[in-house]
Formats: structure tokens, C-alpha cells, sequence
């Protein structure tokens, strides 16, 4: 495959550099970038379309390095190091490799919907590094999906891809406008005879998680980091859970939360197995 040599800041450089802090851009070109050897090595075990492979043309490549552009069907350019340094992340090392990483339809099909769904609904988040946390958290705890509604941070913006170690391209994460799309979706799935039930979680919850059945199809709700849940999904939820805390913490923050409550439906899960 013939090799791109890019050693200036031409228009290229210059789309690929926007984007890394420009989310229209992001949208428009359904392009993102991902650095690291595991997050692209998960990428291309699970087939996302990787459009380019970005090297670094001024120093010897590893194995791993070699092997990728070697084994993967994309565009490859050779990158001055001082060049691909400004695609990096700051205070990271400068990677030998980039990838400019095709971004999928958001489609709630891309979520499985079984007899042991788990999937969790972060409303409105904020910050970025949260949705990569809490993609990494459900991965962990075996969700089935991750779905970002409302106005919220980008999935795909660098902080959430590389608060996700990866497994945002293990795990379908799907931005939703409205709690009403995600109604229809559920509701049709209960129509199909699974019967997810949606349990919102706050500190005011009417029950601890503990006494909460998260055994059956579940879809977690997470709400926004300093407002909570939206009063819409307070409404839709089926009930409310807490985490029973100690101490002078009043709250915890929304990824250590959502991981509280994957852990705890995940160790529920295990043990209903256990006893069978």
C-alpha cells in the first residue's frame, strides 16, 4: 500500500488537529482520533472502521507498530514527529501511531436486548472523562450497552475515549436525543416478551441497591453530575435506588456511583447463577 509522507501543516494535518477539540468537526467528518496500543488494538479486534493510520516516519517502529500497518486494510501516513506530536495528547508521550477512527450510526439496535440485559443511561453528562469512566465500569461488569441522552459531552471527545481504556469499542455506546426514543426502543423489546425494568439511582432513592432486584433485564439510569436525573426520567423509571453511604460524603461522583451500582448487579447476577 503506497505511503502518505505529511511534513508540513497542510489541510490535512489541519482537519485531523480540529479533530481533537472541535466536536462539530468531529461530527461532520464522523471522524475521531485514538492513540494507544490497547484502545486500537480493541478496535481492531471488534472491526471498526479505521480510515488512517498515522506513524511516526523519524524513529524505528516497534513490532506492534510494524505489524498494524502491515495487517490492517487503511490508509497509512508517515507523520514528522514534531507534527504528530501536536496530535497527541498533552502531558502523554508521543505516540509511535495515531488512528483516525470512523464513527458508527447511532442506532439503539447496536444494543443486544436479552433475558440478562444490563445496560446503563447516562443523562445529560457533563464531562467527558465520566462517559469513558462509566463505558470502562459497564464493560467491566458485563453491560450489554452504554446510552448517552440530552444535551450531553461528546463519546468521542479524547478525554472520554481515553478514560475508556478501549472499551468503548468493546461495548455499543449510542448518543440519544430524548428519553421518548429510549421508551420506544424498550417498549418494544417488552412487546418482544423481555421485560427490562428501568431503575433510576439517587441518594433519595426509595430503596438501597442492595434490596433492589438488578437480576432481571435491567437499564440503569445515571443522572447529570450536579443536577441529577432529569425530572422526565424520574418519572419513566420503574423505582429508585441508592447507595447506602457512611462518613461525611454526601454524594458520590456520577462515574463512582454507576460503578457502585454495576458492581452490585453484577455480584447479584453471579450468585443467582451460584444457586442454580
Amino acid at each position: 500500500m503506497r505511503c502518505v509522507r505529511i511534513t508540513t501543516r497542510n489541510a490535512r494535518f489541519q482537519q485531523w488537529q480540529a479533530l481533537l477539540t472541535n466536536r462539530n468537526k468531529r461530527q461532520r467528518s464522523r471522524e475521531f482520533l485514538v492513540q494507544g496500543v490497547r484502545p486500537i488494538n480493541v478496535a481492531v479486534e471488534h472491526g471498526w472502521p479505521i480510515r488512517t493510520l498515522i506513524f511516526d516516519m523519524g524513529r524505528p517502529l516497534s513490532t506492534w507498530a510494524r505489524d498494524l500497518l502491515r495487517t490492517t486494510r487503511a490508509e497509512q501516513v508517515g507523520m514528522a514527529p514534531e507534527l504528530l506530536a501536536e496530535l497527541s495528547e498533552k502531558n502523554e508521550e508521543v505516540p509511535e501511531v495515531v488512528a483516525v477512527m470512523g464513527i458508527p450510526d447511532d442506532d439503539l439496535g447496536r444494543i443486544k436486548v436479552g433475558g440478562d440485559f444490563l445496560g446503563v443511561l447516562f443523562d445529560r453528562p457533563t464531562s467527558p472523562g465520566n462517559i469513558g469512566t462509566i463505558i470502562r465500569s459497564a464493560d467491566a461488569f458485563g453491560a450489554d450497552g452504554v446510552i448517552v441522552t440530552g444535551h450531553a459531552a461528546d463519546i468521542y471527545d479524547s478525554k472520554s475515549v481515553r478514560a475508556s481504556t478501549g472499551s468503548l469499542f468493546a461495548l455499543p455506546t449510542v448518543r440519544v436525543p430524548t428519553a421518548q426514543e429510549v421508551m420506544a426502543w424498550l417498549d418494544a423489546h417488552r412487546r418482544g416478551a423481555t421485560p427490562v425494568q428501568v431503575v433510576g439511582t439517587d441518594e433519595h432513592g426509595d430503596v438501597d441497591i442492595f434490596d433492589a432486584d438488578l437480576t432481571v433485564p435491567t437499564l440503569l439510569l445515571v443522572g447529570n453530575e450536579t443536577k441529577g436525573l432529569s425530572s422526565a426520567w424520574r418519572e419513566l423509571a420503574d423505582r429508585m435506588v441508592r447507595i447506602p453511604m457512611v462518613g461525611s460524603a454526601s454524594s458520590l461522583n456520577a462515574a463512582s456511583a454507576a460503578t457502585a451500582v454495576l458492581y452490585e448487579a453484577a455480584r447479584q447476577r453471579i450468585a443467582a447463577r451460584r444457586e442454580l
